[in-house]
């Protein structure tokens, strides 16, 4: 037999399932999702709070919480500019009308004029490579690791990629940057040590299978002391592409964030591609920028990979409302203090 609560026992106040599916707040979910799943989700809640995971008094908001249908909306209110774990950057106004406009038929990859078709999100191209001149093409998937996946694919398959111990990094959710980039059949070259790395350590790896130097930005956590990293510049001199990884997605130097990478000072420095986030820094869609010489960007362009890893027509709409806007994440960097402590206190 199982275990009898004590009269003390916390658990002796969770609520019954009848009691739970007249709450009001519960009321207002059954009804989209049917009697059954609202008791299973009840049940569940109940067993949280058996086991301690969740108070007694909690179980109504678990259910309610676990039948809630899509994402619901939150105030950003952590101090954290661009949170993952809150959808990184809110879409500007304009984005979200532009999402609203793609939803139906449009002509994304369609020539209205000549009747034939077209290049796949020619104007959100366009506009992507008018805010980075520098870059001579451009091209998106669907997010910055497939970035990396797709240069590694075309261009050291099978061959090697030389990258800095130091910058070897693990990105979200558990995901770890080697084997992201081995799982391309790329072999990693590693060089330098985990806090000193400079060009001469490149330069004695590289040879007939290297495919290119990777340089990336440790984005989530810093190393002090004493510490030296070779520059874009120094690694462009190299006999090899050389393909950074800024990350952020921020297109050009920000006076606010002086350690921040960007695109543009990377490819004057002289990075063959340059690949970055949509959906950080430059405030838009979750997208892979990818930025650079011509003859590399339609290498990858051209390859099979890249289908799988296109993005759809509302990113798509999304990115180039962005270019073309102010986007939320850049209004934010830029408010000053009193004003944040005056929203705060309203």
């Amino acid at each position: 037999m199982g275990e009898v609560p004590g009269r003390d026992d916390p658990r002796r106040r969770i609520p019954r399932t009848d009691a739970v599916l007249a709450d009001p707040r519960m009321a207002e979910v059954v009804g989209g999702v049917g009697r059954i799943a609202a008791k299973a989700a009840v049940a569940a809640a109940q067993q949280r709070a058996r086991e301690g995971r969740i108070r007694p008094e909690e179980v109504v908001a678990a259910a309610v919480s676990a039948l809630t249908t899509g994402p619901r909306r939150v105030i950003n209110a952590t101090g954290v500019l661009v949170h993952t774990n809150l959808g990184r950057a809110p879409l500007s106004p304009a984005a979200i009308e532009a999402v609203g406009a793609a939803a139906g038929c449009t002509d994304v990859e369609f020539d209205l004029v000549t009747g034939e078709r077209a290049r796949r999100g020619r104007t959100a191209m366009s506009a992507l490579a008018a805010a980075l001149p520098e870059a001579e093409d451009v091209h998106v998937v669907n997010n910055n690791a497939a970035a990396l996946v797709l240069a590694a694919t075309v261009l050291a398959a099978g061959r090697e990629i030389v990258i800095s111990r130091g910058e070897m990094v693990a990105i979200g959710d558990g995901f770890r940057l080697p084997d992201l980039l081995e799982s391309t059949g790329a072999r990693l070259r590693e060089v330098g040590t985990t806090n000193r790395t400079c060009v001469r350590d490149y330069a004695e790896a590289i040879g007939p299978d290297t495919g290119f130097v990777l340089k990336v930005h440790p984005s989530n956590f810093r190393v002090e002391g004493f510490t030296a990293a070779a520059s874009v510049a120094e690694l462009s001199a190299l006999p090899v592409p050389v393909v950074v990884d800024v990350g952020s997605g921020l297109l050009a130097p920000e006076p606010l964030l002086p350690d921040e990478p960007d695109a543009r000072t990377a490819l004057r420095s002289g990075a063959a591609l340059v690949t970055a986030s949509g959906d950080k820094l430059l405030g838009g869609p979750q997208a892979g920028l990818i930025l650079g010489q011509a003859g590399l960007v339609h290498r990858l362009r051209r390859h099979p990979l890249a289908r799988a890893l296109r993005v759809d027509k509302l990113t798509l709409a999304a990115l180039e409302a962005t270019l073309r806007s102010e986007p939320p994440v850049r209004l934010a960097l830029h408010t000053d203090l009193p004003t944040l402590t005056r929203r705060a206190h309203h």
